[in-house]
């Protein structure tokens, strides 16, 4: 990329879209795609906020994957993926049906960062949290990561059912607060409140371990486990979950409500009981 030329742009032999991008804003951004005739984009409901008049917006059922396989029932399978990760059974795509280039734009709900990941640098899957997901080029695929440790399974719930993206092409995750990237090596090792942990590469084996005694979940507030996160691979950090900064907003606006507990939080109804929320 040229130093006086803000867009992106990476060719890709595979079969998502190849799309040139800006990301613009510091704490409340938002990203533009500019298409070539034919190209597409796909986004999650509620991320649109304007396009040239040439593109054409249809929602699908699924993800939008150039080939999601199998007819109808390969499309109920996708749709189903996506609707245990909480999202929208449809997705909508954004097509480039003119001449010469045109360009859309999507934001962040919320105040953070956008991440754009070429995936095929990442070994073609990104683990992430289950709303982290903003858009992508059309190809890439909209799945479930299924966490199935002992622990996990037992004390994360639905927390720990997260998003895994696959394909070859651009995808724009959305993060919370400021981001941080780590690069662990084999057997390194670090601890990720839950909530925080926002995405990393499948080589990273992920794990929950004890938060310390009792006092710190009653007295600190942080939970009964961390995320443990162990190398090969890349992790990144979000400040600021959602979930987190939705609870302090609650516990401000309304005296004994919100929690502050993180997307991912693996307390669930024990959590509730021991800071008093029930």
């Amino acid at each position: 990329m040229a130093s006086n030329n803000p867009w992106h742009h990476m060719r890709s032999a595979g079969v998502a879209d190849d799309i040139d991008f800006e990301i613009k804003g510091q704490e409340l951004q938002f990203v533009e795609i500019e298409l070539d005739p034919g190209e597409s984009a796909v986004a999650e409901a509620g991320a649109f906020v304007w396009k040239d008049s040439s593109i054409e917006m249809t929602t699908v059922f699924g993800d939008g994957s150039a080939d999601q396989g199998g007819g109808f029932m390969g499309k109920l399978l996708g749709a189903g993926k996506r609707l245990i990760t909480g999202e929208s059974l449809f997705t909508t795509v954004f097509t480039h049906t003119g001449h010469g280039k045109a360009r859309v734009a999507f934001a962040s709900p919320t105040p953070g960062a956008i991440l754009p990941l070429k995936l095929s640098d990442l070994g073609g899957t990104l683990i992430c949290q289950k709303d982290s997901f903003l858009c992508a080029a059309r190809g890439v695929s909209i799945g479930v990561a299924f966490q199935r440790r002992i622990m996990t399974g037992l004390f994360g719930g639905e927390g720990f059912i997260m998003q895994k993206l696959d394909g070859d092409g651009w995808v724009f995750v959305q993060m919370g607060g400021t981001l941080t990237e780590r690069t662990l090596a084999p057997g390194e090792e670090i601890h990720v409140d839950t909530g925080c942990l926002a995405a990393y590469t499948p080589g990273v084996t992920f794990d929950l371990i004890g938060a310390g005694g009792v006092k710190s979940v009653l007295f600190g507030g942080e939970g009964l486990f961390f995320a443990r996160l162990t190398g090969p691979g890349k992790v990144w950090i979000q400040s600021l979950p959602f979930a987190r900064l939705a609870g302090r907003m609650l516990a401000a606006a309304m005296p004994g409500g919100g929690q502050n507990r993180g997307e991912g939080s693996a307390l669930g109804v024990l959590g509730d009981f021991i800071q008093g929320n029930n």
